[in-house]
């Protein structure tokens, strides 16, 4: 049989391939189930994020809210003439429309963090490649993330890195790209995003890296913020100053890379020095006591929404009386420091020999000991009699010599103990002088308070609380209760006007003296500050002078009940001022804003005007919620008589002139000053409460916990110097004025009396020795009615009927017609 070569032909090719297919056909259906497969995962995966989409999609957040973005916008805090002083939230921000977004700042964001936000819709694809080939080159890239991408995460979700919050922030963006303009997302972005040191935002960003506005900023300082949203603590130009310039040089070649700027200009901005605000810089004037009375107003009546809700309070605060008011005091504490013993260093460290050990070191401890404004930390280096070397932070290297060693003198004596003597290791404190050269100091451990009021409103003008707010959160202007001493004489005097007194009434300075067996209990013998008794002297130079025992004759004749009724018309509370004698030597209590708010009745004619300090509220819009008017003085605010008040004034400018405070005028050089001094027994409390016709301005000093200032230490030592100080800014350029005299005082021979009492009347003198009756020379003594009166009917300190057990006189028993007269004369 012949044989079929066509099969033999199939069997070879089929033994060939090894099967029943060719190779190219295996290959082929290998192909097929790889594309199978492929599609299949595919398709598994579409449906698997279709069904997440299903199920993600209805749980995203609701975003239409953001068209009318509302960010967290803190509670601030400004003074009458604009300025800020004092801001509260837990994010620093000012809310900037974009169209008041310089290009500037806009254009270095865009370079560094999405160049092409404008063109792409809300993910950029060819960004996204970019990343992951820059990645894999270990290439400096500017990120994946869009802006809009930012704002989804920023805004609405956590910054965990998971699949979850990644597939929730795409979402996010497309529907910010449905929902908004380009313009409104960069807007909420640059208002946003955190940018380190408690700032949100570029415009907050500014102010507290640079201190200036936005709309300021060069090239090179919007490039230096806009290396911030990266990793704000690791560019920080504060902290971290090599790195922040490292990434600002980037961002201006990337600003030129995208054509934003020009070659030149990118150039030009490499080479710009900036000038970091310092962290401890808050670039505002000090008006921390006043900011945190405000926050305190405020909270009280909006609760935590204060913080948040973008208020702006303005307050009745002159931002450079405020300033001059916060140097002042800091001035005379600091001035009455340099008298004190020196305490010694506030601690000892072991200084390594290494440099760069040594400046750790000294890092470490000054973080332990951060500056105080103008008192700043140091560590000594070396010590000797005569030299002093010192380091600072910033590896910074001085020395103290000559006067700038005599406050710590007794810390750099070789008998020094060890805890006060100065050595290398101490930590002290220095200050720079007038003369740029250093001084060695120490904290303060006294205190002071300073408040200055507009006598025709009750305006607060200026108020500093304590030395330094952030060592002592205590306001002693509101919450120091203390002895005003004899600051408080003149309210008495001027209840004595009301009875009959006058200028020219003769008071005897002579002893007084109540024993065990009166008082029953220890005796009291009140003595003049200067030990001295002058004898008879008219009433005007006897305030002048600050004489107690004439004070406490004028109480006796007064009536301690009927001085306790009188003193409540300026604002004094009755029950801090218990009826006796003691009250004429201020031995109540007191806070400086009430000896403002009482000094304020003499000097704008007797009204009583309440102190306030908040004039307007408004929103973050601008919204007026609140708004103050300076009321206006009417007869019913009236405390006491308007020539009451004028001949108090003449009582008061005697003082400032000839008496206890002359140095008032002749360092002011102008006669329209008024006050008086006060200092309490031991010299634990010091003031100066004065005035001019415009302005109230009280000083108080002394130890939160009484103690004895010093034997030389009074309220013409120390409070005066410091009222001088701020009266010398306040003043300037302000005319010298003359009260005009009022109906019904007239002058007599140059001294103002009511004119009832002109012509003899009234009480002509008070504790004077009896006459013998042969004894025409001197003249008998004349009671408050104005008619003569026997020895003992006023105030005779030898009648010890007018004793109580506490050694002090009781009121004086009167007539109940008399008595309801005096209340009269009081309610009106």
């Amino acid at each position: 049989m012949p044989t079929d070569s066509r099969s033999d032909d199939s069997s070879a090719r089929r033994r060939k391939t090894g099967g029943d297919g060719t190779w190219q056909s295996r290959i082929g259906r290998a192909l097929l189930w790889c594309a199978g497969a492929v599609a299949a995962a595919a398709l598994s995966v579409l449906i698997l994020v279709a069904v997440a989409l299903a199920v993600a999609y209805p749980n995203l957040p609701d975003i239409s809210e953001l068209s009318d973005y509302r960010p967290k916008l803190p509670l601030r805090v400004y003074s009458s003439d604009g300025v800020m002083l004092g801001e509260f939230g837990e994010e620093r921000r000012n809310l900037t429309p974009i169209a008041q977004i310089p290009a500037v700042m806009k254009n270095a964001v865009l370079a560094i963090e999405d160049a092409r936000f404008y063109s792409h819709s809300g993910i950029d694809y060819r960004g996204l490649l970019r990343a992951a080939v820059a990645n894999m080159g270990r290439a400096k890239s500017q990120g994946a993330s869009t802006i809009t991408m930012q704002v989804a995460r920023n805004v609405y979700l956590s910054s965990e890195k998971t699949f979850t919050r990644k597939l929730y922030e795409v979402l996010l963006t497309f529907k910010l790209e449905h929902l908004l303009t380009k313009d409104q997302i960069l807007e909420i972005y640059m208002n946003q995003i955190f940018l380190g040191n408690r700032a949100y935002g570029f415009a907050a960003a500014s102010e507290a890296y640079f201190g200036k506005p936005m709309k300021d900023l060069t090239i090179a300082e919007a490039a230096m913020l806009a290396g911030l949203p990266k990793a704000p603590s690791a560019y920080n130009p504060i902290s971290n100053p090599s790195r922040a310039r490292s990434r600002q040089q980037y961002i201006i070649e990337r600003m030129a890379e995208n054509g934003f700027i020009t070659a030149d200009q990118a150039e030009a901005a490499k080479r710009q020095e900036l000038k970091i605000r310092p962290a401890s810089d808050h670039g505002r004037v000090h008006a921390e006591y006043v900011a945190e009375t405000v926050r305190q107003l405020v909270f009280a009546q909006y609760g935590e929404e204060a913080y948040t809700r973008g208020l702006n309070v303005v307050t009745t605060v002159n931002a450079a009386q405020q300033e001059v008011a916060y140097r002042a005091l800091r001035k005379g504490i600091m001035d009455y420091e340099r008298r004190q013993i020196y305490r010694g260093p506030e601690e000892f460290i072991d200084l390594p020999a290494d440099k760069k050990d040594l400046d750790d070191v000294v890092d470490d401890a000054l973080a332990e000991h951060p500056d105080n404004g103008d008192v700043m930390a140091a560590v000594v280096l070396e010590a000797s009699p005569k030299r002093i070397v010192a380091i600072r932070q910033n590896a910074e290297r001085f020395e103290i010599v000559g006067e700038g060693l005599r406050p710590a003198q007794s810390g750099l004596s070789d008998k020094a103990p060890p805890k006060i003597k100065i050595r290398p290791g101490a930590v002290i404190r220095v200050v720079r002088t007038p003369k740029n050269t250093w001084e060695i100091t120490q904290l303060p451990e006294v205190e002071g308070a300073f408040v200055a009021l507009d006598p025709r409103t009750g305006g607060v003008q200026a108020m500093v609380g304590g030395f330094d707010f952030y060592k002592n959160k205590f306001n002693h202007v509101t919450q120091a209760w203390r002895q005003p001493g004899s600051g408080f004489k003149p309210f008495i005097y001027s209840a004595a006007l009301e009875k009959g007194f006058t200028p020219a009434t003769i008071v005897n300075d002579a002893p007084l003296f109540f024993d065990a067996g009166v008082t029953g209990g220890q005796p009291w013998e009140p003595k003049n500050y200067d030990g001295k008794f002058e004898g008879p002297m008219p009433l005007h130079s006897a305030l002048a002078k600050s004489k107690n025992m004439v004070s406490i004759r004028i109480l006796q004749a007064v009536g301690t009940q009927n001085a306790q009724d009188w003193i409540t018309r300026f604002g004094f509370e009755a029950e801090k001022h218990p009826a006796y004698l003691t009250m004429a030597l201020g031995a109540g209590s007191v806070t400086p804003m009430q000896m403002a708010t009482g000094y304020a009745v003499f000097a704008n004619g007797g009204y009583r005007v309440n102190p306030w300090l908040i004039r307007k509220v408004t929103d973050h819009r601008g919204k007026v919620l609140v708004e103050t008017q300076p009321p206006l003085p009417t007869e019913a605010m009236r405390a006491i008589d308007a020539r009451n008040a004028f001949i108090m004034d003449r009582l008061l400018q005697e003082i400032t002139r000839s008496g206890t405070a002359a140095a008032a005028q002749r360092i002011l050089k102008r006669g329209d000053v008024y006050g008086k001094t006060g200092t309490t027994n031991d010299s634990i409390d010091t003031w100066f409460n004065g005035f001019h016709p415009s302005l109230v301005a009280v000083v108080w000093m002394g130890y939160d916990n009484p103690r004895p200032l010093g034997d030389r230490e009074t309220g013409g030592s120390m409070s005066l110097p410091v009222w001088i100080n701020f009266m010398e800014s306040a003043l300037k350029g302000v005319p010298e004025v003359s009260p005009a005299a009022p109906e019904g005082v007239v002058n007599v021979g140059g001294e103002w009396f009511y004119e009832e009492y002109s012509r003899g009347g009234g009480v002509s003198s008070l504790g004077l020795p009896v006459p013998a009756p042969s004894d025409p020379a001197v003249p008998a003594p004349v009671s408050p009615g104005g008619e003569a009166g026997t020895p003992g009917g006023v105030g005779a300190a030898a009648d010890k009927s007018l004793l109580n057990s506490g050694g002090v006189p009781p009121a004086p028993q009167r007539p109940p017609e008399e008595r309801r007269g005096i209340l009269d004369l009081f309610r009106n």
